[in-house]
C-alpha cells in the first residue's frame, strides 16, 4: 500500500516553504526597497506558527483550513509581487510607484484579510506564538489603514531629468541612488529589463517609452562621466571623469540606448538598431516603439550615412567600432571566444622585451590604446603577460614610453582581475615614482592608475604608505584641469581609510583644499568639499579645517550651493562645531540659524540630518548662557 499524506500536513508544510522563500529573498534594490522589506519582514514573524502547527498532532477544523488556505493564497500572490520587483525595470517602477504601492497594499489587505479568518485561539499553539501572531496581525491591519505614499522628492526629479536637457549632476546623482543605478553593470541589467519591457508590450508603450529612454540615456552619460564617488563597482570606478566619450545621442538605438552597430530605418523614419527592432516585429507588434505611429510596412532600410557618421566618430575618439553580429571572431587563450587579436598583442610583447627605445614606445602606446577600447582586448593583454613588462617600462627614462606604460596599466586595471595582477607584479611603488617625477601627462595618469587601484581596499593601504598623497596634493595643486580632478578623486578614495586620513592632513591637504573651495570658477568646489567632508571626521583634520578659517565659505556653499555641496558643506560644519563653542559662535555669527533652518526644510535626507543636529547645537548653547545670566 502507497503513503498517504495528511492533508492538515500537507497545507501546513505548503505555507511554511513559501514562508521560508519569502524569507530568504534577497534585499530589494529598487524604489520598492521599503515596501519590500516591510512585507518580507512581516511575512517572515508567521514562520514560528507554522512550525509549531507542523509539529502538532491536533487535527485542523474546517474554520481553520479554510483560514490557512485563503493565507495560501495571499502568501502565493505575495511572492509573486514580491520576485515580479526583481525582474522588472527599476526606472519603470519608479514612474508608476504609486501603481506599486496599490500592488503592494492590495496583497497587504489579502494577507490580513486570510489572518483574520484564522481562530488563533483555537489552534493547538503556544501562549507565547499566539500572541506574537496576534502582533503580527495588528502590524498588517496598521498597514492596511495607512498605505504607503509616493515619494513626491522622486517624482519631481523624474520630471526635471526628463524635461531639461542637462539636469543638475545632482538630481541625476540622486536618482541614480534611489533606482539604485549605481554602476556601469546595473545599467546594463536595467537596459536589458527596459529592452524586455518595449518587447514585451503588447499595449501602447509611447506613454513611458520616451520618459525611460530619455532618462536612462542621461543616468548612463552620468554614471558613466560623473561616477560618483563610493558608488560604483570596482570596475566602474576606474572610468575617470573626462577620460571617455560621451554617445551622441543620434547615434544611440533609442530601444537599448547602445551605440548602434547596424542601424536601420522603419517606415516613419525612425532609425534603430537591426537586432531590436527586429525583435520588436518579431512579436508582433505594428507601431513605431518611438512615435507610436502605425508602420506602414515592415521593411527595414539600412541607415548607410548614419553607420558611416558611427564609424567616424569611433575612430576620432579610439572606441572600438561596433562589430555586426557573425563578424570574424577569434579564439584567446581556453575555450572562450573573443574580439582580440592575439597574435597581434604577442608581437607587441616581443617589442617591448627585445625592441629597440622607439619599437619599446611605439609597441607600449599601441598596447595603451587596445587596452582602452575594449574588455575583451583588456582580458587578452594581461592574458598574454604585459603586466609585468608595462610595470618594468614604468622606470623608463624616455617620458613617452612611461607615459605610454602607465597609461596603458590604467586601462587595463579596469577589468578586476587585472587590479590583483598589477599590484602583484609591484607596481604601486613605481606608479607613485611617476606621479612624483614624470611628464605632467604620466603624473596625471599614474594618478587616475592609483585611484583605479584603491578601489581594492586593502591597496589603499599600501598606496598611502607608498607615499601617494604628498605628490597627490603636489598634482592637485599643480595640474591641469583633468589633472586636479584624476588628483582628487584618488585623494577622496584613498581617505576613505582613517590611516590615509592622517598622512594627507599632515602632508598640508586642507590649504589646497580650502583655495580651491573658494575658487568658484575653478571647477574643483564639489571635489574639495566631498574631501574636506570625510576629513573632517578625522581629529587632526578637525583641527586643521577649523584653523583655516572655513566658516565664512561654508555659510555660503550651504546657502547657494548645489544640494549635493549643501550637504557636505552642512556634514563639514557640524563635524566643526560639534564641542567647539568658538566655531559654533562663529557659525551663529554667520547667520547660520536662518540658512540651516531653510536647509532643513529643503536640504537633501543628509543635509536635513546634519542642519538639525547644528541647530540643536545652537539651540543647546542659547540654553546655557541663559542660564548663566541667571
Amino acid at each position: 500500500m502507497g503513503l498517504t499524506v495528511d492533508p492538515k500536513y500537507e497545507l501546513v508544510s505548503r505555507l511554511f516553504d513559501s514562508v521560508k522563500v519569502i524569507s530568504g529573498l534577497p534585499e530589494c534594490r529598487t524604489v520598492c526597497k521599503k515596501m519590500h522589506g516591510n512585507l518580507v519582514r512581516r511575512i517572515k514573524l508567521l514562520s514560528p506558527l507554522l512550525e509549531e502547527l507542523k509539529d502538532s498532532d491536533e487535527d485542523l477544523s474546517q474554520e481553520e483550513v479554510k483560514g490557512l488556505e485563503l493565507l495560501q493564497i495571499a502568501l502565493d500572490s505575495a511572492m509573486e509581487l514580491l520576485k515580479s520587483i526583481y525582474e522588472e525595470s527599476k526606472l519603470y517602477q519608479a514612474l508608476v510607484q504609486e501603481k506599486m504601492a496599490n500592488k503592494f497594499h492590495q496583497t497587504m489587505e489579502n494577507i490580513e484579510a486570510a489572518l483574520n479568518e484564522i481562530p488563533y485561539e483555537k489552534l493547538d499553539v503556544s501562549e507565547e506564538v499566539r500572541e506574537q501572531v496576534e502582533l503580527v496581525h495588528a502590524q498588517f491591519r496598521r498597514a492596511k489603514e495607512r498605505p504607503d505614499s509616493p515619494d513626491a522628492q522622486l517624482d519631481l526629479d523624474l520630471a526635471i531629468a526628463e524635461r531639461e536637457k542637462d539636469p543638475d549632476p545632482a538630481i541625476l546623482r540622486r536618482l541614480s541612488e534611489k533606482l539604485h543605478l549605481k554602476t556601469i553593470d546595473d545599467l546594463k541589467k536595467e537596459s536589458l529589463a527596459f529592452h524586455e519591457l518595449v518587447i514585451s508590450s503588447d499595449g501602447d508603450p509611447g506613454e513611458w517609452f520616451e520618459k525611460m529612454s530619455n532618462i536612462l540615456r542621461k543616468l548612463k552619460d552620468y554614471i558613466q562621466v560623473e561616477i560618483p564617488e563610493g558608488d560604483t563597482s570596482d570596475a566602474e570606478k576606474s572610468l575617470m571623469k573626462h577620460r571617455f566619450p560621451v554617445i551622441p545621442d543620434d547615434f544611440r538605438c533609442p530601444i537599448s540606448l547602445e551605440l548602434m552597430k547596424d542601424p536601420v530605418i522603419v517606415s516613419t523614419g525612425q532609425t534603430y538598431e537591426r537586432s531590436y527592432i527586429q525583435k520588436w516585429l518579431d512579436v508582433g507588434h505594428k507601431t513605431c516603439p518611438k512615435t507610436q505611429q502605425t508602420l506602414l510596412h515592415t521593411a527595414l532600410t539600412p541607415n548607410y550615412v548614419l553607420k558611416s557618421l558611427i564609424s567616424l566618430w569611433c575612430e576620432k575618439n579610439g572606441v572600438e567600432l561596433p562589430k555586426q553580429q557573425g563578424a570574424c571572431r577569434t579564439k584567446k587563450v581556453g575555450t572562450s571566444t573573443s574580439d582580440c587579436d592575439r597574435p597581434a598583442i604577442v608581437a607587441l610583447l616581443d617589442r617591448l622585451v627585445n625592441g629597440s627605445l622607439e619599437q619599446q614606445r611605439a609597441a607600449a602606446g599601441e598596447l595603451r590604446l587596445l587596452a582602452k577600447r575594449n574588455a575583451d582586448n583588456r582580458v587578452c593583454i594581461a592574458e598574454a603577460g604585459a603586466i609585468p613588462l608595462l610595470v618594468d617600462l614604468l622606470s623608463s627614462t624616455d617620458p613617452r614610453t612611461q607615459e605610454h606604460a602607465v597609461t596603458a596599466l590604467l586601462n587595463l586595471s579596469i577589468n578586476d582581475s587585472n587590479k590583483g595582477t598589477i599590484v602583484k607584479a609591484g607596481a604601486i611603488p613605481d606608479i607613485v615614482d611617476v606621479l612624483q617625477n614624470g611628464s605632467m601627462e604620466a603624473r596625471e595618469n599614474a594618478a587616475a592608475t592609483l585611484f583605479s587601484l584603491s578601489v581594492v581596499d586593502e591597496n589603499k593601504v599600501s598606496i598611502g604608505a607608498a607615499g601617494a598623497l604628498p605628490a597627490l596634493i603636489k598634482l592637485l595643486c599643480e595640474g591641469s584641469p583633468r589633472g586636479k580632478k584624476d588628483a582628487a578623486t584618488a585623494i577622496f578614495n584613498l581617505s576613505i581609510y582613517q590611516g590615509n586620513k592622517a598622512r594627507a592632513i599632515r602632508a598640508g591637504i586642507v590649504p589646497p583644499l580650502m583655495r580651491l573651495l573658494k575658487d568658484v570658477g575653478g571647477g574643483m568646489v564639489d571635489e574639495a568639499l566631498a574631501i574636506l567632508a570625510i576629513l573632517a571626521s578625522h581629529q587632526e583634520g578637525k583641527s586643521a579645517i577649523s584653523q583655516a578659517e572655513p566658516i565664512p565659505v561654508l555659510m555660503e556653499v550651504i546657502r547657494t550651493g548645489s544640494p549635493r555641496n549643501r550637504e557636505n558643506a552642512a556634514a563639514i560644519l557640524w563635524s566643526l562645531c560639534t564641542g567647539d563653542s568658538q566655531q559654533l559662535k562663529l557659525a551663529r555669527d554667520f547667520g547660520a540659524e536662518e540658512a540651516l533652518k531653510e536647509l532643513s526644510e529643503s536640504g537633501t535626507d543628509r543635509a536635513k540630518r546634519k542642519a538639525g543636529s547644528i541647530l540643536e547645537l545652537l539651540q543647546h548653547a542659547d540654553v546655557i548662557v541663559n542660564q548663566s545670566c541667571l
